[in-house]
């Protein structure tokens, strides 16, 4: 397909069809996030059917993030020389139909090999997008495109929380799986009929590999890939523990559990949106702002740790979510920032790779620090050294003009 050139000012067609780029991008990301968060709800029932421990539980989202990181760190690189649209197409339809056969798995084994497929071909969604905003938005725009791509998250987490308890009480969580595969891939074939490269992409010489080895020396892309690594340590680490840590240490009723994880969630959609917004029109330097949300997350994971009924969780949900996602569209848009746009796909891919060490991670910690606790304050102490960390870890990072773009 004809690569199109970014818009430029007083080009109406250009500029109206970027936000048609920023709406598939936002829809595939959505829809792997959906994907991903759809074992939070489904994960009691899948320990039922494939007599899988309470303790190894968190392996199988392990395994999803094992693939992610790896997909990240080698594939970021194929954004910058194929094209977003190519990859997003292709992984797309890769990581529907891993979906699909894990709702008919039958085994442990086969689970979290095709949990790890399922990761590792939705990874290159967040690079892809953000290759895509760098391409066709200005740098003093990109704070809102970046909030509205990095909503898809959030809105992951609701949507999975909502449909796979419903699902559960109708059928069972292979239905569930089924159903999200079948819209990952039909997504993936909008991707491939709708979405168009950015100029840049198509004046690469072909047969030519961005050279990584500038991201890879960068100090401060590392930096931000260690303060990443700790918000999402807390952020994936809540979700995909705290619907089996509610009804667990506390009783919870599961679909109860499930609506505070869809207010915890639905309130950063309003929240992403906002703090990239309000970036862009002041043209504030995104260091500051991420620090201090890290450092609210933290607080507000050691205050979630405290408490144990159903009320409690559902009035403290919302400032959990906004402490848990509000800083990501900042922290994402430094990536290209730092990097410069011709290895934006390389940057994201690498340092998102880093950033997802922490989700990796974090399941198979926070299980056997319940089982052997039994402690759901230390649970969450456990999630909130992450964002501490980074909070402080995120002020040592240079910003380089980044006031410029505003988190974007």
């Amino acid at each position: 397909m004809t690569s199109v050139s970014p818009p430029r000012t007083g080009t109406t067609t250009a500029s109206a069809y970027r936000w048609v780029v920023l709406f598939m991008a936002w829809t595939a990301f959505t829809m792997t996030s959906i994907d991903r968060s759809a074992w939070g709800p489904a994960s009691a029932s899948v320990s039922e059917s494939l007599d899988v421990p309470l303790a190894a539980l968190g392996l199988f989202a392990t395994g999803y993030y094992l693939g992610y990181v790896l997909s990240n760190a080698g594939c970021g690189v194929l954004v910058d020389r194929l094209g977003s649209r190519l990859v997003l197409g292709v992984s797309g339809l890769g990581a529907g139909l891993a979906m699909v056969l894990f709702g008919s798995a039958d085994s442990i084994p086969l689970g979290l090999f095709l949990q790890a497929l399922v990761g590792f071909f939705a990874g290159v969604d967040f690079a892809a997008g953000l290759k895509l905003i760098a391409t066709w938005f200005a740098p003093d725009r990109r704070g809102l495109a970046t909030g509205v791509f990095m909503n898809a998250t959030s809105l992951g987490t609701v949507v999975a929380n909502a449909v796979v308890p419903v699902l559960l009480a109708a059928a069972d969580w292979r239905v569930s799986y089924h159903l999200f595969g079948a819209a990952t891939m039909a997504i993936a074939l909008a991707c491939l009929l709708l979405v168009r490269n950015g100029a840049q992409a198509a004046e690469r010489t072909r047969g030519e590999l961005p050279d990584i080895r500038s991201v890879l020396r960068n100090r401060d892309l590392l930096l931000l890939g260690c303060a990443g690594f700790g918000g999402l340590w807390g952020t994936y680490g809540f979700v995909t523990w705290s619907n089996t840590l509610m009804t667990a240490g506390s009783g919870i009723d599961p679909v109860r559990a499930g609506n505070v994880l869809i207010i915890f969630a639905g309130i950063a959609i309003a929240a992403k949106l906002a703090v990239g917004w309000v970036c862009d029109l002041f043209g504030l330097g995104p260091r500051t702002p991420i620090a201090v949300l890290l450092a609210f997350f933290g607080a507000a994971l050691l205050v979630f740790g405290t408490l144990d009924t159903y009320a409690q969780f559902l009035w403290f949900a919302p400032l959990l979510g906004i402490g848990a996602y509000a800083y990501s569209p900042l922290i994402a848009a430094m990536a290209p920032l730092l990097s410069g746009t011709a290895a934006a796909g390389s940057a994201a891919g690498a340092i998102n790779a880093f950033w997802q060490l922490g989700a990796v991670l974090v399941p198979a910690v926070i299980g056997p620090v319940f089982a052997a606790t039994g402690s759901f304050l230390a649970a969450f102490a456990t999630l909130a050294a992450g964002p501490l960390a980074g909070a402080g870890l995120i002020l040592v990072v240079r910003e380089r003009g980044a006031g410029a773009a505003a988190g974007g």
